[in-house]
């Protein structure tokens, strides 16, 4: 069978672009059949001069415009689209699922007991997905019953006036509040702002962003937590997508969305954000001692409550049971031993205090909606 030639129109220059370049050569790896024809460039920048006269098969894209994207259709070959600006009719196109970023993004904060909300908008009609983000998380902020502060930059701003704008904004916003931004870049600038307006990250201003591009997260002071948007699963499906386009297949007609990854949490998020004093001596003893059959009244001998008085402050703080904050702690450390160990099964239930593997796999099951096999395989795959 002759080998299938794929043009790649995907830019190098970011970490969220290179991770679907790395999952569509995962794909090509396991599936042999393709000569890949790609040549490093930016987003935006002029079609490379050989596709004019490519003879191909299929395209992997991210299309900057229309006038870029009628000349990808010209070509008449299959081509699946990645970046989401544009629709096109009967173009198949991929990318990550904003409605899970949000709902994602808002429980983070509410794990940590934020009832105040910020949001840094982006610019309308210029990057259509970080719209719809921006608009779940508002709207999942509002229908869980609290108000989001919302900065909408100018488009005529300069960088120096918007940050002199934001810091202000920053300034007013009610303290302790956790702020989304959509992306890493937009990330750094909330925390330059905050520098300039003098609060304190993540104590008084806690914020996350989302695409998790390790290098502008870590350059960041302190580090910023994000979203991890699953590019490596995105570019693998896509390459999927393709391959049985230019098997004669026909291409879905809705987009396809993929679930975020989970959040890389860094030090711009990591703080309890509760002037209770019980509830946070209540948080810090569960989070240590989570996984050694911990019980609800070890915590109410610890901290010196009934269940009566501390139960209110923990529902009225983090929307949680005392019972449910030890679950939640067992269960992000099941999910960490899964995703970056080999430590067997058996093992993890009896390292995060369950009595034996089937009752985690009931609970796991329940709250995740995965089996522990198939969580570790699915993981274990995005990271590979």
């Amino acid at each position: 069978m002759r080998s299938k030639r794929v043009a790649l129109l995907i830019e190098a220059t970011n970490a969220y672009a290179r991770g679907l370049l790395h999952g569509i050569a995962r794909f090509n790896h396991e599936h042999p059949r393709w000569v890949i024809y790609f040549e490093p460039h930016g987003l935006g920048e002029p079609l490379p001069r050989w596709l004019k006269n490519w003879d191909g098969d299929g395209i992997l894209a991210r299309l900057a415009n229309r006038r870029t994207a009628r000349a990808v259709l010209g070509l008449g070959v299959p081509l699946v689209e990645l970046r989401r600006i544009i629709t096109i009719p009967g173009v198949p196109s991929i990318g990550p699922d904003n409605q899970k970023v949000a709902a994602l993004a808002f429980e983070h904060f509410r794990e940590r007991g934020f009832q105040h909300f910020g949001l840094y908008e982006v610019l309308r009609n210029v990057d259509r997905p970080l719209n719809e983000r921006s608009d779940a998380f508002l709207r999942q902020v509002r229908a869980s019953g609290f108000f989001c502060h919302v900065f909408k930059p100018e488009r005529s701003g300069s960088l120096e006036s918007e940050q002199m704008r934001l810091a202000q904004w920053l300034r007013r916003l009610p303290k302790p509040v956790g702020v989304l931004t959509c992306n890493d870049n937009y990330g750094l600038q909330v925390l330059r702002a905050s520098l300039r307006a003098g609060v304190m990250v993540p104590e008084e201003v806690a914020v996350l962003s989302a695409g998790n591009d390790d290098c502008l997260c870590d350059l960041c002071h302190p580090p910023l937590s994000s979203v991890d948007l699953a590019p490596e699963l995105i570019g693998y499906e896509a390459a999927a997508l393709l391959d049985r386009m230019m098997s004669g297949k026909r291409p879905p007609s809705q987009r396809l969305e993929v679930a975020p990854k989970g959040i890389v949490t860094r030090l711009s998020t990591d703080v309890l954000a509760t002037p209770d004093p019980a509830v946070a001596r209540t948080v810090a003893f569960i989070r240590e001692n989570a996984c050694g059959d911990l019980r609800v009244g070890d915590v109410l001998r610890h901290v010196g409550l009934s269940r009566s008085a501390l139960e209110p402050k923990m529902k009225t703080v983090l929307g949680r049971t005392i019972h449910r904050e030890i679950r939640r702690v067992q269960l992000e450390r099941v999910r960490s031993l899964l995703s970056s160990t080999d430590v067997p099964i058996k093992q993890i239930a009896t390292r995060t205090g369950f009595r034996n593997v089937q009752y985690l796999a009931r609970v796991f099951r329940k709250e995740t909606g995965h089996t522990l096999a198939g969580y570790r395989k699915r993981m274990r795959w995005q990271s590979a």
